[in-house]
């Protein structure tokens, strides 16, 4: 038969196969002769060849820089003139030319076919079915055991009666292979075996780690990569130094065996061993070649499958870096989480940290695709939030501008080059935030195109936060976001979860999602991590498709008696009140000399300056943590304090500076009606109070 011309390499092909007889059609000026699909030679319309193949050279004894660019009619003619109108060749090709009423002439080359009994036919239809099915079966999953295992149910019984695999037990572990050749040391895992019944037969059973036996013809395809195909029997010397191989062999009724290495690129990634047992013929040299192909396919089928387990190891590893190794511990909050990765995910995330005021952020998100670029991006997230919340921003307004941070994220991926696997994997997130107050018993929440929370209180009373969910991170430029607030009682749960907690199948009700995880609470009293597993095995009989992520809260109002406020009048007399105030409060509550001193100058400079540039009326708020003593001083004034160095000369304008010296952190905090100007100091440890 007769194709259209294939450009780069096809004229170099070699035609070695037999097939029907070849015919010549014009396609685009130019004649291709093909044989069994394999390109011989090329004539364009002017009878010119342009391309002359490696079987061309062999069939008519010319290389091709003296074919090319010569007339096909002269040499084809040539090759008829010494042989009659048709010339027999070398390797059964005949080269046959006839001439057509025009006087010019028509060239078929074609391979005479070699007689085949059924037997021959039969079992070449045999290799070719089994070499379509390993590469049908093998290398459907990317995991390095099951990859060998559908190897070994592949093989046997069809083609060998037992078949093995044994992988360097690095290469499970998704390490770099060591190059060849191998050491006999490096120990290999037991990754397959079959058939189950001669498991008893196995030497090294499944899951073993141990080093190949040496001298073996094992460890020997091992050490020069060269496969070793071997007759078995008593008489083996090899076999005469490890008996209890000798007997298995023996019992199984084995005489002969192919051990193939499995190697990629120069590295070894493990060995097959496959034997022929019974009244089976041994392996010609045709099911060596096939075995040797199997092995190939197998070994390019492992090195996928370690290089998945690699990548997804170390995103899963910088996931766990990136994510909060227990949640920070609150006064008035307990908290606990589930995580349960999943194989579809890896850019799951959630966290929870202190805010002024005696505050607590909690944040739950999610960022869609796996590995490391997953990963990555939920630490660029994290740590935007954090960064954000520091500036005491409400929830509506942190989600614009992570949102924002998102967009600009994405117009980065887009302006990479195309070849770049990140060009192609559009930035989809999603996330919730909520801010729980014990001193007003309040959370307030934004979402962004993520699961409402959900709130539990005692006897399974619901409360369903009515929270409008924003587009998702990275959205339309401008894009709003809600904020919701909710008064909590004492002892509630919140609940913050990834849509992968919920089961595949829903109804789709509204609030159908909610439903889910409040039934699965179930008890609320129960400790929170006991909650956190109780979700997860009520909720999911197979493990989550993509990263499970559940954060309960369980909310406590803040002790009265930790908490002092004042109201202050508007005259230069309000800082010397609010000094001694300050002072009686802290030696009620035991506080130490030097920390009072210094809470006793930030409170003054606080109420000085909210004096001069702030408007009334002024309240001064003592917050006593387990670690940090806050001063909190509000006015009506939405001016933010500026932190300045002021000159040798200037009289003021050292107020803030001072407040930084001794304070651990401060910040502003703007509110509805005016502004809180705040400071931590930290609180040397207490035996008691």
């Amino acid at each position: 038969m007769v194709s259209a011309r294939s450009h780069g390499g096809a004229a170099r092909s070699r035609a070695g196969h037999s097939g029907p007889a070849p015919s010549s059609c014009r396609h685009g000026g130019e004649v291709v002769v093909v044989v069994d699909g394999a390109p011989l030679m090329v004539v364009d319309c002017a009878g010119t060849v342009v391309e002359w193949s490696i079987e061309a050279e062999r069939l008519l004894d010319l290389p091709a820089e003296e074919a090319v660019g010569r007339s096909a009619a002269r040499i084809m003619v040539h090759a008829a003139d010494n042989a009659g109108s048709t010339l027999r060749m070398t390797g059964d090709f005949t080269v046959r030319a006839l001439p057509r009423a025009d006087a010019s002439m028509v060239w078929a080359v074609y391979q005479t076919p070699k007689p085949a009994d059924a037997d021959e036919r039969a079992k070449a239809a045999a290799r070719f079915r089994m070499l379509g099915a390993v590469r049908e079966h093998v290398g459907r999953s990317l995991d390095v055991v099951a990859t060998c295992r559908e190897l070994v149910e592949t093989v046997v019984p069809d083609f060998v009666g037992v078949a093995a695999v044994d992988v360097v037990d690095a290469v499970v572990r998704g390490e770099e292979p060591p190059l060849g050749p191998l050491r006999s040391d490096v120990p290999l895992r037991r990754a397959a075996f079959c058939p189950k019944e001669y498991e008893e037969w196995q030497t090294h059973p499944l899951g073993d780690i141990r080093p190949l036996p040496f001298p073996s013809p094992y460890g020997q395809a091992l050490a020069d990569l060269k496969p070793r195909v071997v007759s078995l029997g008593p008489d083996v010397p090899w076999l005469r130094t490890d008996p209890r191989r000798a007997k298995s062999v023996g019992e199984a009724g084995v005489h002969t065996l192919i051990a193939a290495p499995l190697t990629v690129r120069g590295t070894v990634l493990g060995l097959l061993s496959l034997y022929r047992t019974g009244r089976t013929s041994a392996f010609d040299d045709e099911e060596v070649k096939l075995a040797l192909e199997l092995a190939s396919h197998t070994a390019w089928c492992i090195e996928n499958a370690r290089r998945y387990i690699r990548e997804h190891t170390i995103a899963a590893t910088l996931q766990r870096r990136l994510l909060p190794p227990h949640p920070s511990g609150q006064t008035a909050m307990e908290t606990a989480h589930l995580y349960a990765p999943g194989d579809q995910g890896g850019g799951a995330w959630f966290d929870t940290f202190s805010l002024s005021g005696a505050r607590t952020a909690l944040v739950v998100g999610e960022v869609a695709g796996q590995g490391i670029y997953a990963a990555t991006t939920m630490g660029q997230l994290r740590t935007v939030v954090h960064t954000l919340a520091a500036l005491d921003l409400e929830p509506d307004e942190l989600l614009a501008r992570l949102s924002d941070t998102a967009a600009r994220l994405a117009e980065e991926r887009a302006a990479l080059p195309p070849g770049d696997p990140l060009h192609r994997q559009a930035l989809q997130a999603s996330c919730v935030y909520a801010v729980y107050d014990p001193l007003a018993l309040t959370y307030t929440f934004a979402c962004a195109d993520h699961p409402t929370p959900v709130i539990v209180r005692s006897g399974a009373v619901v409360d369903l936060p009515d929270v409008p969910t924003g587009p998702a991170l990275g959205g339309p430029e401008g894009s709003p976001f809600a904020a919701t607030t909710v008064d909590v009682a004492e002892g509630s749960v919140l609940a913050l979860f990834t849509k992968a907690l919920l089961p595949a199948t829903r109804s789709g009700a509204p609030g159908d999602d909610e439903a889910q995880v409040r039934d699965a609470l179930g008890d609320i009293d129960r400790p929170l991590q006991d909650l956190c597993d109780q979700v997860l095995y009520r909720l999911h009989d197979v493990p989550p498709a993509g990263d499970a992520v559940l954060l309960l809260a369980r909310s406590h109002e803040f002790p009265v008696d930790q908490v002092a406020e004042w109201s202050l009048e508007s005259d230069p007399s309000a800082a010397h009140a609010a000094r001694e105030a300050t002072e009686r409060r802290l030696r009620r509550w035991g506080v130490d000399e030097e920390t009072t001193f210094a809470a006793n100058l930030i409170v003054s400079e606080l109420v000085t300056n909210g004096l001069r540039y702030g408007t009334g009326p002024l309240r001064l708020r003592l917050i006593m943590g387990s670690t940090t003593l806050t001063c909190e001083v509000h006015d009506g004034s939405a001016t933010a304090p500026r932190l300045r160095h002021a000159k040798t000369l200037d009289e003021g304008g050292r107020g803030l500076f001072l407040i930084s010296q001794f304070a651990r952190n401060w910040g502003t905090r703007y509110l509805r009606d005016g502004k809180i100007v705040w400071t931590e100091l930290a609180l040397p440890s207490r035996r008691g109070r």
